[in-house]
C-alpha cells in the first residue's frame, strides 16, 4: 500500500489553522479543545523546510515559524502549550520544547527555500541558543539545530558552543554490555545518536563521530527483528527487557530514519540505507503486527502500533513522523518531493 506523494499534506492542512497545527485528533478530526504545542509546530517547520516552495508549504511554514518564535521568552527559553483561543498556558523553560524549537529554527535557517523565513529563523536560533538544558533529548534536538546553523556558517560561535556542550555532557558511550548513555531507552532514541554524529563532524572530533555511529549501529541492531523494525515501546527498554514492545510510536521510527539518513550522508556508507528502508517499511505494515501505520486517504499517520491493531487517531506527531520518514526515503532515492 502506498500513498500518492502529491496528497502528502492533506491531513496536515486539516489539522492546521491560522495559529498552528493542533496537537491531537479524534480519528481525522482535530481535537481543538486540546490546543497546540510548540513540539509539533517545530516538527512541522522542520518538515516544511525540506520541501520546495509552493502556496501550501509557504503557508504552513510561516504558521509554524510564527508559533516557534512567539514561544520564545526574552532570554531564549521556550513555552510549549497554547490553548485553542491562542493563550499560552505554561511558562518558558528549557525542556524538550526548547530543544525542538532550536532544532526547527536551525534547520529552517539552513534549508528553507524562503530567504525571509531563513533570516527570521536564524534570529530566533541566536536568541534561544543562549540557554542550555539538563535534559538529554532537549540538548540533542538543540544540537541538531546547531549543526544545521554551523553547516550554513562555520564561523557561528554560538552554534559551535552549543555542540561542544552537547558533546561534553550528553554523548558518553555507556558500557560494553549496554553501549548507550542512559540506563534505559525511552523516546526519540535515535536523536541522541544523530546529535552525537553531527557534533563529531562539526567539532572535527573523530572520537565523538565514531561514538555516535556506534550508538546508532547498536540501536538499529537492537530494534531490528528479522526483516523489520521493532522499536522501543512507550514503557522504555532496559538490558533485561525483550521485544516486541507496545505501544510503538511513529516518532521512534522517524528518528531512526533521520539518524540513518544523516549517517549515510556523512559517511557515504550504504549500510545505513537499510535503516531508512526499515523505517519506511514499518509504516507500510512491515512491523511486529503487520498493521499499516498510515491512512492512505487522508495522508495522516496513526498514533501508535498496539499489540492488537493500531491507535486510529491521526494526530500531529504521528502524521509528521510519517511524512518525515517518507521525505528521507525520497531524498535517499534522489526524488524531488
Amino acid at each position: 500500500m502506498t500513498l500518492g506523494w502529491s496528497s502528502r499534506f492533506d491531513h496536515v492542512v486539516a489539522l492546521t489553522d491560522d495559529r498552528g497545527m493542533f496537537e491531537h485528533a479524534d480519528g481525522l478530526v482535530p481535537r481543538r479543545v486540546h490546543g497546540y504545542c510548540v513540539d509539533d509546530n517545530a516538527r512541522l517547520l522542520v518538515v516544511m523546510s525540506r520541501e520546495p516552495a509552493d502556496a501550501i508549504t509557504e503557508r504552513l511554514s510561516r504558521t509554524a515559524l510564527t508559533m516557534c518564535l512567539s514561544a520564545l521568552s526574552h532570554d531564549g527559553r521556550s513555552r510549549n502549550r497554547m490553548d485553542e483561543h491562542g493563550t499560552w498556558t505554561d511558562r518558558a523553560d528549557t525542556e524538550d520544547c526548547w530543544g525542538r524549537n532550536l532544532w526547527a529554527l536551525g534547520v529552517a535557517s539552513e534549508q528553507h527555500p524562503d530567504a525571509l523565513v531563513r533570516a527570521a529563523a536564524g534570529a530566533g536560533f541566536d536568541l534561544a541558543s543562549r540557554q542550555r538544558s539538563r535534559h538529554p533529548r532537549a540538548m540533542a534536538f538543540a544540537a541538531l539545530g546547531a549543526a544545521a546553523v554551523y553547516r550554513r556558517d562555520p564561523s557561528h560561535d554560538p552554534a559551535r558552543q552549543l555542540l561542544s556542550s552537547y558533546a561534553a555532557h550528553f554523548s558518553s558511550a555507556g558500557t560494553a554490555e549496554w553501549p548507550w548513555p542512559e540506563a534505559r531507552l525511552t523516546y526519540a532514541n535515535a536523536a541522541l545518536a544523530e546529535a552525537t554524529i553531527v557534533a563529531g563532524v562539526a567539532l572535527q572530533r573523530s572520537d565523538v563521530l565514531e561514538r555516535g555511529l556506534g550508538m546508532l549501529s547498536w540501536l538499529l541492531a537492537l530494534e531490528t527483528i528479522d526483516d523489520h523494525l521493532s522499536v522501543t515501546g512507550t514503557a522504555g527498554r532496559g538490558p533485561l527487557d525483550h521485544t516486541p514492545q507496545f505501544d510503538q510510536q511513529p516518532i521512534e521510527v522517524a528518528a531512526m530514519a533521520d539518524a540513518c539518513w544523516t549517517a549515510a550522508s556523512i559517511t557515504g556508507d550504504r549500510k545505513w540505507e537499510r535503516g531508512i528502508a526499515l523505517a519506511t517499511g514499518w509504516f507500510d505494515g512491515v512491523n511486529d503486527t503487520g498493521a499499516v501505520m498510515f491512512d492512505s486517504n487522508s495522508g495522516g499517520g496513526y498514533d501508535g502500533l498496539q499489540r492488537v491493531g493500531v491507535n486510529n487517531n491521526e494526530g500531529a506527531e504521528s502524521t509528521l513522523a510519517f511524512i518525515s520518514t517518507r521525505q528521507r526515503a525520497h531524498q535517499l532515492a534522489g526524488v524531488t518531493a
